[in-house]
């Protein structure tokens, strides 16, 4: 009897370790492997491809080239670091230059522009009339144009033809000025002149439009003048873009939406009679623009009714700043239109 008992208890016990063993390595294999970093068991393989690429004002920069929409509206990709490259703008050369780009072709020099660096590159024409010929013959791998001028738009073609990479670019106004140095940074390789040289002007820039009162309403008109016409300029152009910046505005944004150069109308200044007046010329015969102004406005007898005539505000702007494009002196431009508009603000 007793050896019966301890029979059955000897096979329960047997049985219970079978049934333990079994559940015990079922359990070990649905355990998940122990990952001693988790972030690299997730990583996707193409993370790390982007990682090569970054994109700034819509211009993505990869390791060997740069791509980006052109003035023309067309994707374009521009192998980086061109070793013969020809600039038809001095606007665009200077920023080309200060980004630390070189060139072998430029265009004649003019007043608004002289770059140092340049001038000992082969000079192709102007920026009205460049030679196809002369720019074919310095074998280039990028030309860079400028959209406003129709003589150098009608050579992409031919640019084309020869396998040749064309920048097509307007430099209007601050943000084409901020994407064309992260463009032409990007392309020479220059990280360091695109953190020092936009990260500096954006600051200074910022910093006087903060400090613009915000509560004074002051109207304007800007005026652009030359020996044939009068017109007016509204907010989508370089200084219509500061003054509205500063808090000013423009008489000429409420006529005619959508174009920013406007028919000069003598009787809608009078009717707005505006605070200020700022007056841009364009043109070496000053006394055919002068002739033309007085035509056009100043001889009207009404004139001298005007608030901003009466108060001094008639400002004639210097071309150095407020006709050729400012590039990095933007923020010399922006105090010194402060300074004519809150003079109180920004006192010396």
């Amino acid at each position: 009897m007793k050896k019966s008992i301890f029979l059955k208890i000897m096979l329960t016990i047997a049985i219970m370790a079978v049934i333990f063993a079994g559940c015990s390595k079922d359990g070990s294999e649905n355990e998940q492997p122990v990952v001693e970093n988790p972030s690299e068991e997730a990583a996707n393989p193409e993370d790390d491809k982007s990682k090569d690429e970054s994109s700034d004002y819509g211009i993505k920069i990869n390791e060997e080239n740069v791509v980006f929409t052109d003035e023309s509206g067309k994707e374009v990709t521009i192998t980086k670091n061109p070793q013969r490259v020809v600039v038809l703008q001095n606007s665009l050369l200077e920023i080309w230059d200060q980004a630390g780009g070189k060139v072998v072709g430029r265009v004649e020099e003019s007043e608004d522009k002289i770059v140092e660096n340049a001038m000992s590159a082969e000079v192709v024409g102007s920026m009205g009339a460049p030679s196809l010929e002369k720019i074919l013959s310095l074998q280039p791998d990028l030309i860079i144009i400028s959209g406003s001028y129709s003589a150098q738009r009608e050579m992409v073609p031919s640019f084309e033809q020869n396998k040749i990479q064309v920048i097509n670019l307007d430099n209007d106004i601050l943000e084409d000025y901020y994407k064309t140095v992260r463009m032409f940074t990007a392309i020479t390789g220059r990280e360091d002149l695109y953190e020092n040289h936009v990260s500096n002007i954006q600051k200074k820039v910022d910093e006087i439009i903060a400090k613009a009162p915000k509560d004074k309403n002051y109207k304007a008109v800007i005026i652009f003048a030359t020996a044939k016409n009068t017109t007016v300029r509204d907010s989508n152009t370089m200084v219509g873009e500061m003054i509205k910046d500063l808090n000013v505005i423009n008489i000429s944004d409420s006529v005619d939406a959508g174009a920013d150069t406007k028919t000069f109308s003598i009787e809608r200044i009078l009717q707005e009679d505006p605070d200020f007046i700022f007056v841009q010329t364009m043109g070496s015969d000053l006394e055919k623009i002068t002739e033309r102004l007085k035509s056009d406005a100043l001889d009207n007898p009404a004139w001298a009714s005007l608030t901003a005539v009466k108060e001094d505000r008639y400002i004639v702007l210097p071309k150095d700043l407020y006709l050729y494009k400012p590039n990095d002196r933007y923020p010399e431009a922006y105090e010194g239109l402060a300074k004519m508009i809150y003079p109180e603000v920004f006192s010396e």
